[in-house]
């Protein structure tokens, strides 16, 4: 019974984490799709690129204990555009003392920028005005 009571519980103990980005939605959106592709992360749930919405698990360690992975809810990530800027809205219900997927979720949002970032070609030099 008290099983039962943590399971329908938990969903209210997610938490919502924001994080603004200094580009567009769409650059992040890239690098949020990046992330949760990698599948020894996450296993993607649900995604509407449209709303720039995901919904996904966080895959466990192997020492997780049964009852934690029953108990497990969806996390999920939305974009809302801000003028030039982005927030990043994620609800979080998978986070603890060996496991913190806010934290691990936003640092790798962020290494995926920094690397579309860098392999983003520079703009095209412009060609000098001629001497008249």
């Amino acid at each position: 019974m008290v099983l039962m009571s943590l399971a329908f519980a938990l969903p209210a103990l997610g938490k919502h984490y924001k994080s603004t980005y200094p580009v567009s939605c769409s650059q992040v959106w890239t690098a949020v799709k990046d992330v949760l592709s990698n599948p020894e992360n996450y296993d993607v749930t649900g995604t509407d690129d449209a709303q720039m919405k995901a919904d996904y698990d966080v895959k466990h360690s192997a020492h997780v204990n049964i009852s934690g992975a029953m108990l497990q809810r969806k996390n999920h990530v939305t974009l809302i555009s801000q003028g030039t800027t982005c927030q990043m809205d994620v609800v979080s219900n998978y986070s603890g003392w060996e496991h913190n997927d806010e934290g691990d979720f936003k640092k790798r949002v962020d290494e995926s920028l920094a690397k579309l970032a860098a392999a983003k070609p520079a703009e095209p030099a412009k060609p000098a005005e001629a001497n008249k």
